[in-house]
């Protein structure tokens, strides 16, 4: 009998992979969909009402941007399975403290501080939290598979739009951050205490399990440009959608119902490119998505109607997440005996284009008066990610062949 079958006829084991899975689910919800994403849908009131102007939002997001990269940077650093363990739980703590905090000041300074913390929490959130589930999984027999894991990007993303929609008129900015914060407490709870300490990759005999040699370094560096390029088609249509979507005939305040459509899109896509790499393997999967992504940015470049807008970014919730998962997975799955180290550098790339990419988008939107040409940035980039995709293809096979 197979240690997977085995693992699976246990109950208490299969009811420990569930708590394991949930805990990353709650903790992905926490750090990304509330302390991180929960900006996007309240920051026009925090325009309308807090005295937060256009530029200096746009820098609160740049900032946040950079905590993400220096929590990568953390997370890359950290070898020790037991130091990660806690760099997690710092992030659960900061960013459920970070959010709350968000409503008790009209600082910019303080604003910035905090969405800074809060990306360090995103990163601990993703990196971390992926490499526990993923090492528990492969210590225990169960296929190395993220992607019902991954789903909690897309139900944060619901979750703090849904919130941004309950709390429209009822509840000033600051107390709707603080609501947020109080919300993190329910996701905190099991995200710290059903994740379980992570230990050394045995066997089910008992002896260490050897991981098989990492891929070349021609290998990592076409997969570390290809996730930058998704990182830039990511970024524009997070950054713009809303806007984009603003200048369709559709009623006040729909904007944040955009929102929730895009993580709604999101949340079972995981299951779906499961079911697809499964069937074709992890690469052309991987351009598949790339493929529709690129889809949902043309759909908003090229067609001013609603209905194509809004097929666009349900396209684009189903890809992004689609991306991260089975990029992440494949990544952790070449280097096993430490994922969330090989995951933050790949992280690194994705992270700088999310820096770089909305300034050069907000400058040809302001030249131009639409966002066309951002759009098309976005286009261009992920068509180049695909060629990197497919050189990092070929060169695992080179490696492969003798």
């Amino acid at each position: 009998m197979t240690a997977a079958v085995h693992n699976l006829a246990t109950p208490d084991l299969a009811l420990a992979r569930y708590k394991t899975i949930l805990a990353g689910i709650a903790a992905l919800i926490l750090t990304i969909g509330l302390a991180r994403f929960a900006y996007t849908p309240l920051l026009p009131e925090m325009r309308a009402h807090a005295g937060l102007s256009a530029q200096a939002g746009g820098w609160l997001a740049a900032i946040n941007y950079m905590g993400y990269i220096a929590g990568a940077l953390v997370a890359s650093s950290i070898a020790d399975l037991e130091r990660k363990f806690v760099f997690y739980r710092a992030g659960l703590i900061v960013g459920a403290l970070s959010t709350a905090a968000m409503g008790l000041t009209q600082d910019i300074y303080l604003w910035g501080v905090l969405r800074f913390i809060a990306g360090l929490a995103g990163a601990a959130g993703l990196l971390i939290s992926s490499g526990l589930v993923l090492n528990w999984l492969m210590r225990h027999g169960f296929k190395p598979e993220l992607g019902l894991h991954f789903g909690g990007l897309g139900v944060g993303v619901a979750i703090s739009g849904l919130a941004a929609v309950a709390m429209a008129g009822a509840l000033d900015w600051s107390a709707q951050w603080l609501t947020l914060g109080a919300l993190c407490c329910v996701f905190f709870l099991p995200a710290w205490g059903w994740m379980p300490r992570p230990q050394p990759a045995h066997g089910q005999s008992g002896a260490a399990f050897i991981p098989p040699p990492p891929p070349s370094r021609r290998w990592t560096m076409w997969m570390v440009a290809a996730y930058g390029c998704a990182g830039v088609g990511f970024v524009v249509s997070a950054t713009f959608i809303v806007a984009i979507i603003g200048r369709l005939p559709l009623p006040p305040g729909s904007g944040p119902w955009v929102w929730v459509l895009v993580g709604v899109s999101a949340a079972p896509s995981c299951f779906l490119w499961d079911r697809v790499q499964r069937g074709v393997g992890a690469f052309p999967a991987l351009l598949a998505a790339y493929a529709l992504q690129i889809a949902s940015v043309l759909l908003s470049a090229l067609f001013d109607g609603m209905a194509a807008n809004l097929l666009g970014a349900a396209l684009f919730g189903v890809t992004f997440v689609g991306i991260v998962s089975l990029t992440l997975t494949l990544i952790g799955r070449r280097f096993p005996a430490n994922p969330a180290k090989a995951m933050a550098r790949l992280t690194l790339s994705y992270g700088a284009a999310q820096i770089l990419a909305p300034v050069a988008a907000g400058q040809m939107a302001a030249q131009t008066g639409d966002y066309r040409g951002a759009l098309y940035l976005a286009a261009a980039a992920l068509t180049i990610g695909m060629a990197c995709l497919l050189a990092a293809q070929r060169a695992e096979m080179a490696a492969a062949a003798p």
